[in-house]
């Protein structure tokens, strides 16, 4: 994948980074060759990204020749944008005040090279400033107004501007950026697209996918042309980089997740899970009004609100499950058995959400979980009950977290009436990556909910199609990016 710095005047560039190629703003704009490049990652450090200037244009046209301008055009944009800056600023309210802290001017001004500052001090501003507004070189101006530092200015700088003390940083920090994307390029297979993973290695139990899975995701982009790799929550200022995101952490509208869905989007990547399943999936206020309307079988369920929970006692029998709309590995789902505790449960719960959900216990040795992309069933899993307990997971007082056994079960072995249910659901929310639970009873069955970052574990999901199941997965992403590419390049009379 070729690698481009663009500068006004290359003559005036006087590092060597190698794998990158420094190329004048002129040329990159005019000559044929670079607009018939493929895929490339252009690094824009003009000295002015004003409308219409060199600068502008740089970025402009590397968006329509599906290059990966950084900064792109939203964020050039962006940073012209005062109150989304000040917005920026007050968000970082507390880390402005204490980096800047032992600083004793009133007046202080940090330049931020590919995320990193010369001071050591200020790397967590540094880099939150960067996933704020993805430019390669940046500088903030601060002023001290009474005993609060105030963010004044931030602004993207070209070559030129970098303190002749700075450059030997500059150039360390550039050489670190730029080589995650060279080790990447030394794989046997042509690779064609990059894939964000974004996971968090240090989670043991709420991630959807362990260490092995998504090294398996990793090897199945690989075979096909698509290059992947694990970026955390500090990698937020990268995602123009990438054509995919795959998000392998459990997801939550109020998390730094759905704003990376969010960003990802806006960037034209394919992005699973998607901003909009996140939204529907992770409340269970809106899934229980959509399985109604939609005549989907379901646990006979009631939404209770603040002013109406007495006169819902009763109505589904005891026990019943109290459940919070964001609720997720068993957390903030409670069974009650009688009417002090539905009152005492709907109380604490409704603490915190004006509308929670009351459901019918329905009790089961297992659940099924079947697992759905782009309107296709992939797999289907049992997922035993903890020993002595109603759920899955049984989290102790103490904290200990105990987990009922999971088993893949070939599909022809499902009974049909679970797989139709199950895809019928996941249809009604989107066509992204679901994993659909339902209890059996006989032989009807009742979706509980539809998540939308099911868990794909190896060891467990993959028994059945092992190694298969990964490129199956991967192979719509790629399916997903090309059409994506191809719908572009159709737009721009690229034929």
């Amino acid at each position: 994948m070729p690698i481009l710095i663009v500068v006004n005047n290359p003559k005036n560039w006087a590092w060597h980074i190698p794998g990158v190629e420094v190329v004048s703003a002129k040329a990159y704009l005019t000559e044929p060759g670079y607009s018939e490049l493929r895929n490339a990652k252009v690094f824009n450090l003009s000295r002015d990204y004003a409308y219409q200037t060199l600068g502008y244009y740089v970025s402009l046209l590397a968006e329509a020749r599906g290059h990966k301008p950084m900064p792109s055009v939203n964020t050039i944009q962006d940073l012209k944008s005062w109150p989304l800056v000040r917005f920026v600023s007050e968000d970082l309210e507390q880390l402005i005040q204490k980096s800047l802290n032992p600083i004793q001017s009133n007046e202080f001004t940090l330049n931020i090279y590919f995320g990193r500052s010369m001071a050591q001090r200020h790397t967590s501003l540094s880099l939150n400033l960067f996933n704020a507004f993805p430019a390669p070189l940046l500088q903030a101006r601060f002023l001290r107004k009474g005993k609060k530092w105030q963010l004044q200015s931030l602004r993207p700088i070209g070559a030129k501007e970098i303190p002749y003390e700075h450059r030997e940083f500059m150039t360390e920090m550039a050489e670190q950026y730029f080589a995650g994307a060279r080790r990447r390029t030394r794989k046997r297979t042509a690779v064609r697209y990059d894939m964000a993973i974004l996971y968090d290695p240090t989670e043991r139990i709420s991630n959807p996918s362990n260490n092995r899975a998504i090294n398996k995701f990793i090897k199945a982009g690989e075979a096909i042309g698509l290059r992947s790799e694990v970026i955390t929550k500090d990698d937020y200022g990268r995602l123009a980089e990438f054509d995919a995101l795959f998000i392998r952490q459990t997801t939550n509208v109020n998390h730094y997740t759905y704003r990376f869905a969010r960003r990802a989007q806006a960037e034209g990547l394919v992005v699973v899970d998607d901003p909009e399943s996140i939204l529907k999936c992770t409340n269970k206020v809106y899934l229980a009004e959509l399985l109604n309307r939609m005549k989907i079988p379901a646990p006979k369920t009631v939404i209770l609100k603040k002013s109406k929970v007495e006169p819902s006692i009763g109505q589904l029998g005891f026990p019943c499950i109290l459940k919070q709309p964001d609720s997720a590995f068993s957390q903030g789902v409670v069974k009650v058995d009688s009417e002090a505790e539905f009152m005492l449960e709907s109380t604490r719960l409704l603490e915190k959400s004006d509308l929670i959900i009351a459901q019918e216990f329905l009790p089961t040795d297992f659940d099924w979980r079947v697992g759905v992309f782009d309107r296709q069933i992939l797999y289907a899993c049992k997922y035993y009950m903890a020993y002595r307990h109603w759920q899955v997971v049984h989290r102790g007082s103490s904290g200990k977290v105990r987990e009922g056994s999971g088993k893949a079960v070939p599909l022809d072995e499902v009974p049909p009436y679970v797989l139709k249910t199950a895809l019928k659901a996941a249809n009604r929310i989107g066509s992204g990556l679901y994993g659909v639970d339902l209890k059996q009873i006989g032989n009807r069955c009742y979706v509980i909910e539809v998540n939308d970052n099911p868990s794909i574990d190896s060891g467990v999901e993959d028994t059945v199609l092992k190694d298969k199941l990964y490129r199956r997965i991967m192979q719509i992403f790629l399916d997903r990016i090309e059409k994506r590419k191809a719908s572009l390049h159709h737009e721009n009379g690229d034929h």
